[in-house]
């Protein structure tokens, strides 16, 4: 345990330090009236203003944007990998869509997310389908890429001695691929924080992005901070819980298991 925690100070001691000094600054220039809290709160008052409305944020808010991240997330984790395992097998598929998955980025979701609400309503749908359309690419990309690079020797290998594309596939191909794989999908967990965000502040009855929305409008600006702080913490748990995925999966990989 001693040379685990050895290890991490080693690995994020110093970010941990810099942090603690950003944030120490921080509240002295505004302390100091550097800057109006208006505009820019201290980590102090954003302290309190979660206290003050930690009923509302962790019992509605919290949960409602947790849920839409979650789902967003899930669809777009199967579909992606469907997607990319597809569009590697076949050829013509690859040529019909991947188009499309490039011209789907090009969109900016301020301009879709008002067609979404048209559609789904003021629902969770609405917010699913913004968090769908961000973190599908990064997970079909990343998959179709991955399957696509390397690994042309032991290919060669298992065909000459008799393997079938499903084989190989299943041998050589995915493991090699898993790396790239979850590459993508801790950008896609992160991305998927920002289009349940993006789809709540467009429109919504709670989650963060509309309790952001609403303080924004209100001016109190410590609780938008409150709102915003909570919203990284959940991108930052969700990419950490990827990672250690990847680590365990990759540490049986290279056990062979």
């Amino acid at each position: 345990m001693k040379i685990k925690w050895k290890k991490w100070t080693s690995d994020y001691g110093l970010f941990v330090l810099v942090v603690i000094g950003f944030v120490a600054i921080w509240e002295w220039i505004v302390q100091a009236g550097g800057v109006p809290s208006f505009i820019l709160p201290s980590p102090s008052s954003i302290w309190e203003a979660l206290l003050k409305n930690k009923d509302l944020l962790f019992g509605v808010h919290l949960p409602a944007t947790f849920w839409e991240v979650l789902i967003g997330f899930g669809i777009s984790l199967i579909g992606g990998l469907l997607f990319g395992v597809g569009m590697h097998f076949f050829r013509t598929l690859e040529k019909i869509l991947y188009p499309f998955l490039v011209i789907s980025q090009t969109v900016p979701l301020i301009a879709i997310s008002p067609i979404f609400i048209l559609w789904f309503g003021y629902t969770i749908w609405s917010k699913v389908a913004v968090t769908f359309l961000i973190a599908f690419f990064p997970i079909v990309v990343s998959t179709y890429d991955g399957l696509k690079a390397g690994g042309d020797e032991y290919r060669e290998l298992l065909r000459t001695m008799g393997a079938g594309r499903w084989m190989v596939f299943k041998k050589v191909q995915v493991p090699m691929a898993l790396p790239s794989i979850l590459s993508g999908l801790k950008m896609s967990v992160v991305y998927s924080v920002t289009g349940a965000t993006i789809g709540e502040w467009l429109g919504a009855s709670e989650g963060l992005g509309y309790f952001s929305r609403r303080m924004s409008g209100n001016l109190q600006a410590d609780s938008v901070f409150a709102a915003i702080f909570l919203l990284s913490l959940m991108g930052i748990i969700l990419f950490l819980f990827i990672r250690l995925i990847e680590k365990r999966l990759l540490k049986n990989l290279a056990r062979g298991r």
